[in-house]
């Protein structure tokens, strides 16, 4: 006789008591790890904590010394224009003939040095001297007849005193007396002519000088005006430069020129009233006090100095770092000796030096030297130089 099936419910009950007992050892095996690993990293963190306080604490960073400068406020800056304009003679000449004729002699060459009324060169004067012996002979012979018609005067005279000649004879005297009087004085006129022309056939070194041109070699015919020789005065020599309409004249009174890398004084011999149409600027004329070896046609610079008001101060080139958008910055140190940045405008720029506008509290002061070793926000010691 068989045995009965066991019913489902009878079946299911032992697994399910199995299966929470895996579980539950499974927990505690987890629970066992979790608190090994726990008790692990308390010991070990307590170990690191030891060992840490163990070791001594570092040294405190020093404190950065910095070379600083005070700044200084200014109402404004000195601006040094330069001017271009050459060295040229106070006076030049371009010498010609009056007259026509031939060159006889040109008694100068290029380079010479003449001194004023020397004798430069002639024309040839043969027919001119042969006319004022022309003229010189018929005056002579002039004046002979007239010494003969003033004793006929004289004796007419006497006769009509006397009753012995008419007055006609009188008055005809007279009048040949009185036209060889007129022909003497028109043969005068004819050798002052001469004498002028003969004297306009040579010329004169106007001025003292020195002879910068010879435009003939000898033996031309030469028309009047045409070019013989050309010279300057090479004593005092003067600047031509052209100066912009706003620059103040009484700025030019004193001003230093610079001609091939010398400074010389100088003195304001005029300032043109007219304006320059090309380069818009009014001519000025500087002697120079001290500039006999310079020579004609150099470059010369005009230093002007030109002051302008504006409130600022002056700091070094190498104090100005690029800051965005354009903006110029530099570090400075407050009066608790901590580094700041400044914001700056420049308003002018020298070699080595910028005239700056910005805002400084009271004590600020500019780190001049090494900014790049130091950070905004930096603690630093100021040099015991400052």
């Amino acid at each position: 006789m068989q045995n009965p099936a066991p019913s489902p419910s009878e079946t299911t009950q032992p697994s399910l008591i199995l299966r929470l007992l895996r579980g539950t050892v499974r927990l505690g095996v987890t629970v066992s790890f979790i608190a090994v690993a726990a008790a692990a990293v308390y010991f070990g963190a307590s170990e690191l904590t030891r060992r840490a306080e163990a070791v001594p604490p570092p040294d405190a960073a020093a404190v950065t010394p910095v070379s600083v400068t005070p700044i200084t406020s200014e109402s404004e800056y000195v601006v040094d224009r330069v001017f271009i304009g050459q060295v040229e003679p106070q006076r030049s000449a371009n010498v010609s003939f009056e007259l026509n004729g031939q060159l006889d002699q040109i008694l100068v060459d290029e380079g010479d040095e003449v001194a004023k009324g020397q004798l430069l060169a002639t024309l040839d004067t043969a027919l001119l001297e042969v006319e004022r012996d022309r003229l010189t002979a018929s005056r002579d012979a002039i004046a002979a007849q007239l010494s003969f018609a003033q004793k006929t005067v004289e004796r007419n005279a006497k006769l009509i005193e006397q009753g012995f000649t008419s007055q006609a004879r009188l008055d005809e005297a007279v009048a040949q007396q009185d036209e060889l009087l007129s022909r003497i004085g028109e043969l005068d006129a004819g050798l002052r002519d001469v004498t002028v022309r003969i004297e306009k056939s040579s010329i004169e070194a106007p001025f003292a000088g020195q002879i910068t041109a010879r435009h003939v070699d000898g033996g031309e015919t030469l028309r009047a005006g045409e070019l013989v020789l050309g010279m300057v005065e090479v004593v005092s020599p003067q600047v031509r430069i052209g100066i912009p309409l706003d620059v103040d004249p009484m700025l030019l009174t004193d001003v230093e020129i610079e001609i091939a890398g010398q400074s010389y004084r100088t003195e304001l011999a005029t300032l043109r009233p007219d304006v320059d149409p090309v380069t818009r600027t009014r001519t000025a004329l500087f002697n120079l006090q001290d500039g006999p070896d310079v020579t004609f046609g150099q470059t010369a610079r005009v230093h002007v100095l030109d002051p302008v008001q504006s409130a600022g101060t002056w700091v070094p080139t190498t104090a100005l770092k690029e800051g965005t958008r354009g903006q110029w910055t530099m570090l400075v140190a407050d009066a608790q000796k901590t580094v700041r940045l400044a914001v700056v405008e420049v308003l002018h720029a020298e070699n080595d030096r910028v005239f700056v506008r910005g805002a400084f509290p009271e004590g600020t002061v500019l780190i001049d030297q090494g900014p790049q070793r130091v950070t905004v926000g930096q603690r630093v010691a100021f040099s015991a130089a400052e």
